[in-house]
């Protein structure tokens, strides 16, 4: 039988933060992929609180990074740490970018290199699922498998809009 670790919790806010962020995610993704949810409003629900959600995800990285790093004393002044952690430095620093324009006076200044500049959570979203595999390989905790799932399904269903919105698929009617 497989048993799982308990998660620290560190390992809590990272999955916090990955869950209230595939929430960020979905309204899109969904409206694209399911074409009937526009019918329902859900992804319309959800938009409205899309920026609040990837706030508090942005705040629970924070908390997951300043957990960890304390925990395994992380020395940046060793070249070789950033190798290590490259995948949660660049998936933090593309969710420190959106926090800091996820707002009004961002989007009225920036115009459309803010949605151009938006579109670098799908990025992230790569990156976080390499970031949880690479990390949690050889020692999973019981958020292991659910944070898995999450990220994965996620980046498959954008993997699946990409490729409708490609036009290489008529749309479904």
């Amino acid at each position: 039988m497989l048993w799982l670790d308990f998660p620290p919790r560190a390992n809590w806010a990272g999955f916090g933060a990955a869950l209230l962020y595939v929430a960020t995610l979905l309204p899109t993704i969904l409206r694209v992929v399911f074409p009937s949810t526009k019918t329902t409003g859900i992804p319309k629900k959800m938009l409205l609180q899309r920026r609040l959600l990837g706030l508090i995800a942005f705040l629970l990285s924070i908390i997951h990074g300043y957990l960890l790093i304390n925990k395994r004393a992380v020395d940046f002044s060793d070249l070789q740490t950033y190798w290590i952690y490259c995948q949660g430095i660049f998936t933090f620093l593309i969710f420190l970018l959106l926090a800091i324009t996820s707002n009004d006076w961002s989007v009225k200044r920036l115009k459309k290199n803010w949605k151009n500049l938006h579109k670098l959570t799908y990025l992230a979203m790569f990156l976080l699922l390499w970031h949880i595999i690479d990390k949690m390989w050889g020692h999973w905790t019981w958020l292991t498998p659910p944070s898995l799932v999450l990220t994965g399904t996620i980046t498959l269903l954008y993997l699946i809009r990409v490729i409708r919105e490609s036009h290489l698929f008529p749309k479904q009617k």
